[in-house]
């Protein structure tokens, strides 16, 4: 199979698994964009549209930016590779991410980080503060999952969707960062919004948790029903993500 690397796949799966491959390469890109990689950890998954709840993830030893639609690999929800590829992917990664995908029917993208940020909030007591504009706008949508040690345990799976429930950002306690998407579009602007708000946190406790202002709790009321808009911004703000990804890190779609 290693004869088939750098091969293009476009006109050899149906239009709407290429798109959803170029979709979910550019959000690989995207994260390396911003330094949210953690050099070849971390994931980022894609169910492939049709019946059958297969799903698109990272070929494992490629960094984020080296990751293109044709070189993502497609597995079911056992983690079988459903598709002709040189390469194998992550057990780790298989085990949050076909929980979720199985569980949610609107789980069509999933995204999970270890950035420093992101995992210093999970470790914080108190979690995600109502200290920023951001974090008013993620706390409504977000849930938590306590560490249970590297995902390699199948039987974590339903207690992460548990913990998960209806919500669609989360912060796994002591691991990082995870947000759930009907199109990447949304669950990259979820975890945008989650990352600038953990970064913002970890700024603002440097000084001291004592020095910390939370938010009035009237503003705190009047930003549940303003999150709901996240999923709207996120048609806006996704083009020019590829255009800037274009300019930066173009190949994503070969």
């Amino acid at each position: 199979m290693a004869d088939d690397v750098g091969v293009s796949l476009k006109g050899r799966v149906s239009a709407e698994e290429w798109q959803a491959r170029v979709d979910c390469a550019a959000l690989y890109r995207l994260v390396a964009l911003h330094s949210w990689d953690d050099m070849i950890f971390t994931h980022i998954s894609m169910r492939v549209p049709g019946p059958d709840h297969h799903f698109l993830i990272n070929p494992y030893g490629m960094f984020f930016e080296e990751i293109t639609a044709s070189s993502l690999v497609k597995v079911d929800l056992e983690g079988a590779i459903v598709a002709p590829t040189p390469y194998y992917i992550n057990p780790a990664g298989f085990t949050i991410h076909s929980a979720i995908h199985a569980a949610r029917e609107d789980a069509l993208c999933v995204i999970h980080l270890h950035t420093d940020a992101g995992v210093g909030v999970s470790a914080q007591q108190d979690g995600l503060l109502p200290i920023s504009q951001n974090s008013l706008l993620v706390l409504p949508n977000l849930a938590y999952h306590d560490y249970e040690g590297v995902a390699l345990n199948l039987d974590e799976r339903e207690r992460l969707v548990k913990d998960l429930g209806e919500k669609k950002m989360m912060l796994l306690r002591n691991h990082g960062t995870l947000s759930v998407g009907a199109s990447a579009a949304e669950a990259f602007i979820g975890i945008f919004f989650l990352e600038r708000a953990c970064a913002q946190q970890v700024n603002a406790v440097s000084g001291g948790r004592d020095k910390v202002l939370i938010a009035p709790e009237a503003a705190q009321l009047e930003t549940v029903g303003q999150s709901k808009g996240l999923g709207m911004v996120s048609g806006l703000a996704w083009p020019g993500l590829l255009r800037k990804l274009d300019r930066h890190l173009p190949g994503y779609d070969s």
